[in-house]
């Protein structure tokens, strides 16, 4: 416990990866990085800067006293120029060298894109855990008969599996969303105050091949192979609004999944995990409540929400720069990544887990089978001679009557009604041959197979974990 508040996503829903990438020291330690990355091109170029200061800095890279920091920030108010002087605290004979050339948003915007690249291929990773978990659900119950809901009325029966479809192909469109972010992600490198390289004009002596080079080796340091054509300050905030889009993306896939959950678990249809010596209700024992679906659904709603930060800050950054993005996006952005995590690794968890009661599902099916099969006891009867228009006027009348006495409490008993038609020309037993659910799930087996064959190759790349959460 602590007496001070901290963000619940740090104390009970990110993962440690998660919660260790966004961490203060991490970023510091990239900013580092990004200084050492600096001072090696420029002395790559022509620099005088040697090698015993490059040495000096990388030795110290994760030696970082904050107290220094803190004393210095309280006295010039610049958080990254604190950073510099305590890096040339720890670091003496590079001092002078240090940020040479640069402006503040070569270290803070450069290591947010490290850091945000990192995690979108954790998100990739963890949203691909879901999608293997629900093919091998889709998989096993890719046949098993199941009422098919629209409007949330019954409706022609679907599969259990070819429903896991529906939620699978979400998450899959999220994996395109993430990978298009990732493929067309870009280094800021090394620009200057108003992005126009001006200050490396003067330290390369107008040299413009050598600056293009310093940046090219700076973004290879780190991964990149793209560096934005142009820029003020700071990368376009469009990045960050792409960014939290996918991440929303992923959100609204996990939310649909979940509230479908929910509806079929009130039904007793399918259930979240439930523990042994889980308790559902303070007051009611009994209870049995889709916790994780509901946490889901909640976490999802934030993270959509979250969204339009990224939207709105985008929109109002002022020619070159403005600050009024800094304090949202230190917010905004972690939050965003740490509240996908939280999301996935209880998506993991209930698509583990899930359990359907199959017996109930077979119930409710058998429920409403006699009225889903009655256009085909009606083409039955046309074979045996009826007229169309008077079978479908029998049956409506007849549907009337049973569906009244399902209202008040009573068994359906359709064919009851039907099989007294004489009108109608067929007997009981005729048309309890042809209640088999089977023969109402139209293609859904062939629709699942073929679903999880163009899955497979994404699937096989998949690390199979069960993530643990806190209850």
């Amino acid at each position: 416990m602590t007496s001070k508040y901290e963000s619940p996503l740090s104390s009970r829903y990110a993962s440690d990866y998660m919660l260790k990438l966004f961490s203060s020291d991490t970023r510091y330690k990239t900013w580092r990085k990004l200084w050492v990355s600096l001072a090696k091109a420029e002395k790559a170029l022509g620099l005088p800067i040697n090698d015993e200061q490059i040495t000096e800095l990388e030795n110290n890279v994760g030696n970082i006293d904050y107290e220094c920091v803190s004393r210095r920030e309280a006295e010039v108010r610049h958080d990254v120029m604190a950073h510099v002087y305590a890096y040339g605290v720890a670091a003496p004979k590079a001092a002078g060298i240090i940020h040479l050339g640069a402006t503040s948003c070569y270290v803070t915007d450069n290591a947010d894109i490290v850091i945000y690249r990192d995690a979108l291929i954790h998100i990739k990773k963890e949203v691909l855990k879901v999608i293997a978990n629900l093919a091998d659900f889709a998989e096993r119950y890719k046949a098993m008969p199941t009422l098919g809901y629209t409007h949330y009325q019954p409706a022609q029966p679907v599969t259990v599996g070819k429903r896991a479809t529906l939620w699978m192909q979400d998450f899959i469109s999220d994996i395109e969303e993430i990978d298009f972010v990732l493929d067309n992600l870009k280094f800021l490198g090394c620009r200057g105050t108003t992005g126009t390289e001006a200050s490396f004009l003067d330290l390369f002596d107008g040299d413009t091949g050598k600056i293009d080079k310093m940046n090219e080796m700076i973004a290879a340091d780190f991964g990149f192979k793209k560096q934005f054509a142009v820029c003020g300050q700071t990368y376009p905030r469009k990045l960050d609004s792409r960014i939290l889009n996918a991440l929303s993306a992923v959100a609204q896939s996990a939310y649909r999944m979940a509230n479908d959950i929910r509806l079929l678990q009130h039904d007793r249809q399918i259930e979240e995990p439930f523990e042994k010596k889980q308790i559902g209700s303070s007051a009611m024992a009994y209870k049995r409540n889709p916790m994780r679906c509901e946490r889901i659904c909640s976490l999802s709603r934030y993270l959509i929400s979250d969204a339009a930060n990224a939207v709105m800050t985008a929109s109002v950054q002022w020619l070159e720069r403005t600050l009024d993005d800094s304090a949202n996006r230190r917010i905004s952005m972690p939050e965003g990544f740490l509240c996908a995590d939280a999301v996935l690794r209880l998506c993991q968890n209930v698509t583990d887990g899930i359990h359907v009661n199959e017996k109930i599902v077979e119930k409710t099916v058998k429920e409403y089978l006699p009225f889903i099969a009655t256009e085909n006891l009606m083409m039955e009867a046309v074979k045996k001679g009826g007229n169309r228009q008077e079978l479908h006027e029998i049956i409506r009348a007849c549907s009337m009557n049973a569906t009244e006495e399902m209202k008040n409490g009573g068994q359906c008993d359709l064919l009851k009604y039907l099989s007294a038609e004489t009108k109608f020309g067929l007997t009981l037993e005729e048309m309890k041959k042809l209640l088999d659910p089977s023969l109402y799930i139209g293609r859904c087996v062939e629709q699942v197979e073929n679903f999880l064959n163009d899955a497979k190759p994404l699937i096989e790349n998949t690390e199979r974990t069960t993530a643990e959460i806190t209850l």
